[in-house]
């Protein structure tokens, strides 16, 4: 850690939304010196940067600008393109946080001496000894602990929270209350560097090269061609462009190899739905180290597979070929290239992996 940071200062990232734009507010209310950060990740980010200078004028803070475009490049948007190409459907987020966007956070608040970091996520930070954890936001609703768990100790032990003991509603009120231009603007529902949410046209552009194939019906038939299976994902019902049925048709399975994906009709097809998932060794990543289970062990938590799921109960079984997790009850939509995390019966965070198959 660098030396001489001065602990009476925090550097908020700053993003033009109401989350972090409050998460300012209550900083400075708790007697900190409050800096702000907007960090430049790819061109679609400057109604970011600009949001974020109305922003900071309007909360009386200085605002810096860090630049991010190169390991945004690196570590999110190559390996998201790789993973749709090959079938998945990674979770850009979760792997922006460690690698790019907290990265960048410590960087320039060691650049400028300030010793604390803070971002309007809405979990908590919490120590137990001399180790830092994650857990559950108040907001049940909104939790988002199952986007932080690759972030390290160095990480967490400065890191601030303020708006994870909070509902949304009451932030929005404050914002109101402080007269923010952003105090009604929508969350964002889209990834950040495809706005407009065509992750295959965005793919094709990059030059990435995709093999045709064919979706199948339930009878076995082909149906139509498709353009590669990077514009599919499991449990996927919309641009399927498939008439004639009664029901609504979703993709229950993607088979890579060949090309196909794999239609079932209706909502509670049981194809949408498995008992189980499989981890890699290598993708096994423990937010509690001392909590790291052993190979041939088996432990009860609770399970969460996609962001605001509510939390399922299930059991971890540890094999020397990764990690499987089995539901008490079978999940809808697991979808390989997405993240499962394991929290403790008291909403603490302990684990979690990308899921495999």
């Amino acid at each position: 850690m660098t030396k001489n940071l001065d602990y009476k200062k925090v550097l908020v990232g700053v993003s033009g939304g109401v989350d972090s734009s409050v998460c300012i507010d209550l900083l400075k209310k708790q007697g900190l010196e409050v800096e702000g950060v907007v960090i430049r990740f790819s061109p679609e980010s400057d109604e970011a940067v600009n949001d974020a200078k109305r922003v900071c004028d309007k909360l009386g803070i200085p605002l810096h600008i860090a630049d991010a475009q190169a390991d945004f490049m690196k570590y999110v948007v190559t390996p998201f393109c790789e993973n749709y190409v090959s079938g998945k459907t990674p979770n850009p987020c979760i792997v922006c946080n460690p690698h790019v966007k907290f990265a960048t956070l410590i960087k320039t608040a060691d650049e400028l001496g300030i010793g604390y970091i803070a971002t309007g996520h809405y979990a908590q930070v919490e120590k137990v000894g001399e180790t830092y954890f994650v857990k559950k936001a108040v907001s049940i609703a909104k939790d988002q602990s199952y986007m932080l768990y690759r972030l390290p100790q160095e990480i967490l032990s400065r890191l601030i929270l303020p708006i994870g003991s909070f509902e949304k509603p009451v932030i929005r009120e404050m914002a109101g209350e402080l007269e923010l231009f952003n105090a009604d603007k929508p969350d964002s529902q889209e990834i950040c560097f495809i706005p407009d949410g065509d992750y295959g046209s965005f793919i094709k552009n990059l030059g990435y090269k995709t093999k045709y194939g064919w979706l199948i019906a339930p009878d076995g038939k082909r149906i139509r061609r498709h353009e590669g299976v990077h514009n599919f994902t499991i449990g996927q019902r919309k641009g399927l462009n498939i008439g004639g049925h009664q029901q609504p048709i979703f993709i229950i399975h993607i088979d890579i190899e060949k090309n196909l994906i794999f239609v079932g009709e209706g909502q509670d097809h049981p194809g949408l739905y498995r008992p189980a998932l499989a981890i890699l060794p290598d993708e096994i990543h423990w937010v509690r180290p001392d909590q790291e289970m052993q190979i041939g062990e088996e432990r009860e938590y609770l399970i969460r597979i996609r962001y605001r799921q509510p939390l399922q109960k299930g059991r971890l079984i540890r094999r020397e070929e990764g990690m499987y997790i089995v539901f008490d009850e079978a999940q809808r939509g697991i979808t390989p290239g997405q993240f499962a995390a394991w929290y403790a019966e008291d909403g603490e965070l302990v684990g979690s992996g990308v899921i495999n198959r």
